[in-house]
């Protein structure tokens, strides 16, 4: 990767392509949740998303083994896919990208109305 490939993301796009086609040969369930997890997972990325890369490609190859050992996807990820999907980064209290931000205003609210006493 160089540098002008990693400033404008364009190796992202690459390595999530690289991921949708490998997606497309999973049966039909398995690919549902696989947009699922993805939809899922973004909201604790970064703007880039340059972390959940290495998420994204253990997933789907949990997904490939398993829908070629002929598992269910229930009997794989369970019920709750978004609670998967927070298992996987961690903790279901994980920051998301907006509770990032919802701190960062607020800290800078009360840095303002500090000053103005």
């Amino acid at each position: 990767m160089n540098f002008l490939e990693k400033i404008t993301g364009s190796d992202l796009t690459k390595e999530m392509k690289g991921f949708e086609e490998r997606a497309k040969v999973l049966p039909a369930e398995y690919q549902t949740a696989w947009k699922e997890i993805i939809s899922n997972l973004w909201i604790y990325g970064d703007l880039t998303g340059r972390n959940l890369m290495p998420i994204f490609d253990s997933v789907l190859e949990l997904l490939e083994v398993t829908s070629a050992e002929g598992q269910r996807v229930k009997e794989v990820l369970g019920d709750d896919i978004k609670g998967f999907s927070a298992a996987i980064v961690g903790d279901e209290r994980a920051k998301t990208y907006r509770d990032k931000w919802r701190d960062q205003l607020n800290k800078n609210v009360a840095r303002k109305l500090g000053g103005l006493k």
